[in-house]
C-alpha cells in the first residue's frame, strides 16, 4: 500500500550502501553483535526484535542503529519485497532460547519457520545469512561434532535448531550466497541480564555472591561430583569475533560449532567469580577446597524434572571451524569470567 511505498522510499533515501540486519538485536548475542559492528564503523544497521519485554531496550542504548522493526512487521515487509536489493547480510539471532520451554508449536514457528523464511529470501536475493544454531542439537552427547550421528536433541528447542541445520545441509550444493549456522555452546558475558533464569552460570554466580555472600551450584550428576559437571563456556566477545570473521569471509558456508574446545567445570566458573570479587575487595584468592570449606560455594539438589534433561558434559569439536582458517584463540573461563565480572561491576543493573 501507499504506507509501505512511502517507508521504502524513505529507507532508500537514508541509505547509500547496503545495510546489515541483526535480528534479536536487543537480546544478548544480538546486542553484542550490534556493538561489535559499531566498533568497526558500521552504522547502517537495521535492528529487529520483539520488545514485549521492554527492558531489553537497554542493551541497545549505547549502540548506533539506522532503524528498528518489530520481528513480525519485519518479516511481513521482507516477504512483500520492501528490502529487495538493499541488504548485504543478515545476522539472525532472534529466537526463543528457553531450553525448558514446552510450547512446541510456538518454538517451531518462532525458531524454525521464521529462520526458514529468512533463508529462502536470502537465497532468492543473494544475501548472506549467518544464524544462531545451538549445541542443544547434540543432546547428552557424548560427541559434539557437526555430524548427523552425534545429533540427538533432548528438547524441542534443540530440535527446532537441528531441523534448520538439516535444511542448510540439504541445500548446501545449491546455495547462491553464504549461509553459516553457528552452534553456540554456553555463552556468557555482557548484556544478558534480561534473560533471567536463562542467563549464564557466571551471571547467576555474580548475583548470588553479591547478595548472599555465597554461590550455589548443583550437586553431582552423570558420573560427575558436585559442581564438577563440565561445559564448554564461551565468552560472548569470542562469539562476536567469529560472527564478524564469517562476514569478512563470504566464501565460507556450513554448520560450525562455536565454543572454546575446552570443557571446564562449573566449579571453575564459581571460583573465577568469587575470587575476582574477593580481589576487588582486597582479599586473597582461595583454592576451590578452601572456598567450599568456608561455605562460599555450596551445592543444592536439582529442580524437579531437570536432572533427566541436563547436559553434564559438553565440549565443542572445533576441527571444522579451524579448517575454515579461523585461528584466533578463545578465552578460558578464568580470563573471560574475570573480564565479565569487571564489566558487571561497572554496569550495575
Amino acid at each position: 500500500g501507499p504506507y509501505a511505498t512511502q517507508r521504502r522510499a524513505q529507507a532508500r533515501a537514508r541509505r547509500e550502501q547496503e545495510m546489515i540486519i541483526v535480528t534479536g538485536a536487543a537480546g544478548f548475542i544480538g546486542a553484542n553483535l550490534v556493538k561489535g559492528l559499531n566498533d568497526r564503523g558500521e552504522r547502517d544497521i537495521l535492528a529487529v526484535d520483539n520488545l514485549t519485554r521492554a527492558d531489553k531496550f537497554r542493551n541497545l542504548a549505547d549502540c548506533d542503529i539506522a532503524d528498528y522493526w518489530d520481528k513480525e512487521d519485519f518479516l511481513d515487509a521482507l516477504v512483500e519485497g520492501m528490502f529487495d536489493g538493499e541488504v548485504e547480510a543478515i545476522f539472525h539471532n532472534g529466537a526463543c532460547s528457553d531450553t525448558m520451554g514446552s510450547d512446541g508449536r510456538y518454538m517451531m514457528e518462532n525458531n524454525y519457520r521464521y529462520t526458514r523464511t529468512l533463508l529462502d529470501w536470502c537465497q532468492a536475493e543473494g544475501v548472506r545469512l549467518i544464524y544462531a544454531s545451538s549445541a542443544a542439537v547434540y543432546g547428552a552427547g557424548p560427541e559434539f561434532r557437526e555430524d548427523r550421528a552425534c545429533e540427538k536433541p533432548l528438547n524441542v528447542y534443540g530440535y527446532s535448531k537441528f531441523l534448520m541445520d538439516q535444511v542448510v545441509r540439504r541445500e548446501r550444493e545449491d546455495l547462491r550466497s553464504q549461509v553459516v549456522g553457528l552452534r553456540y555452546f554456553n555463552v556468557y558475558g555482557p548484556r544478558e541480564g534480561h534473560k533471567a533464569r536463562m542467563a549464564s552460570v557466571a551471571f547467576h554466580c555474580f548475583n548470588q555472591f553479591r547478595t548472599h555472600g555465597k554461590v550455589k551450584l548443583f550437586e553431582g550428576s552423570g558420573g560427575y561430583g558436585p559442581g564438577d559437571q563440565r561445559r564448554d563456556f564461551v565468552s560472548v566477545d569470542d562469539v562476536v569475533r567469529v560472527n564478524l570473521w564469517m562476514l569478512d569471509h563470504p566464501e565460507v558456508s556450513g554448520i560450525f560449532n562455536l565454543g572454546t574446545g575446552r570443557a571446564q567445570p562449573f566449579n571453575d566458573v564459581a571460583s573465577a567469580v568469587v575470587n575476582t570479587l574477593r580481589m576487588k575487595s582486597g582479599e586473597p584468592v582461595l583454592p576451590l577446597d578452601e572456598l567450599r570449606h568456608r561455605g562460599l560455594i555450596e551445592y543444592i539438589p536439582f529442580h524437579e524434572g531437570l536432572k533427566d534433561k541436563y547436559q553434564s558434559y559438553t565440549q565443542a569439536d572445533l576441527a571444522l571451524l579451524r579448517k575454515t582458517g579461523y585461528d584466533a584463540p578463545f578465552a578460558s573461563v578464568e580470563e573471560g569470567v574475570a573480564r565479565y565480572v569487571d564489566w558487571l561491576l561497572e554496569n550495575p543493573t
